[in-house]
């Protein structure tokens, strides 16, 4: 059974850090792409970041650019998202996703691209 698990979220003041980790179990990370999303209050779920299989290559949304990285770990199978300067906007439920896929270097940005998602870790970030 396929598992994505994250954890790392809370709540922080504006300027603050965070890091998300999320847990692959079932399946072996490696062939996977990877990606967050988020869904802030009352709005619709909107993509954050995505690594490719190899973890080489990275793309991330405007809104997060310069602030959050994607990074992964393949011996423990986990991947990870470090926010930095995070601010009341960023106040979401974040969510990673593992898509199975051949390709090693293609970057997948759409929800429906996804096999496989995680339950969620909620930020909050205080003004």
């Amino acid at each position: 059974q396929v598992q994505l698990v994250e954890s790392g979220g809370g709540l922080v003041q504006t300027g603050g850090s965070l890091r998300l980790s999320c847990a692959v179990s079932g399946l072996t990370s490696s062939g996977c792409a990877m990606g967050w999303f988020r869904q802030p209050p009352g709005m619709e779920r909107e993509f954050v970041a995505a690594i490719t299989r190899t973890g080489d290559n990275t793309v991330y949304a405007d809104s997060v650019k310069g602030r959050f990285t994607i990074s992964r770990d393949f011996a423990k199978n986990t991947v990870y998202l470090d926010m930095n300067s995070l601010i009341p906007e960023d106040t979401a439920v974040y969510s990673c996703a593992a898509v199975v896929t051949i390709y090693i270097n293609r970057i997948y940005k759409q929800e429906s691209e996804y096999d496989y998602w995680g339950q969620g870790t909620q930020v909050t970030v205080s003004s």
